[in-house]
């Protein structure tokens, strides 16, 4: 596992230790990112689900300007700071342990709006429809911001999720990226 692109190409990154996460394959990372940038001018990102941190460290490698990270996973939140640390990144990050809803409400409450967010849940938890109403309904979504879900492939979300409409969708094998916009 490892930075695919920008300034830290080629940086390795540790996986978390275990069985409780499925980091993101390198092959499935460079084309989420070629559908969606390959690079960015600036941005605030949100990494719902982050594991070990590999698509925003990948995103602020590529451009993004912050992205703060969230996982409920003890070890898990361990790895990304220890990811952020041996990229340089830590300053042009936030990581929080909590599980997907409560980060949402504490974000609500400080009326951040993300440019990009990436949702990454666990494949048999899947909740992703509702956390994208709830995204919705509170205006987490920049204007011109994106959605980016991955997913199983045996996972059909809908064409259209509130005010989100899905505009890219791609099958890697078993994953799937879908890839929503206001």
């Amino acid at each position: 596992m490892r930075v695919v692109s920008g300034s830290q190409k080629g940086r390795s990154l540790k996986p978390v230790p275990g069985n409780s996460t499925r980091p993101t394959t390198d092959k499935v990372k460079e084309a989420l990112f070629n559908m969606i940038g390959p690079y960015f001018e600036g941005g605030l990102c949100l990494d719902l689900f982050a594991g070990s941190g590999g698509l925003g460290i990948e995103a602020i490698s590529r451009g993004v300007d912050k992205v703060i990270f969230v996982d409920r996973d003890r070890m898990a939140i361990q790895t990304i700071h220890d990811n952020l640390s041996s990229s340089g990144f830590t300053e042009q990050s936030e990581v929080y342990r909590n599980d997907a809803e409560r980060a949402l409400k504490a974000i609500i409450k400080r009326e951040l709006v993300f440019d990009y967010i990436f949702l990454d849940p666990p494949y048999k938890k899947q909740q992703l429809v509702k956390l994208m109403e709830l995204m919705d309904r509170e205006a987490l979504l920049a204007d011109d911001g994106t959605i980016i879900c991955e997913h199983g492939s045996d996972v059909h979300l809908p064409e259209q999720i509130g005010s989100f409409v899905q505009y890219k969708h791609e099958n890697y094998g078993m994953i799937s990226i879908s890839i929503y916009k206001r």
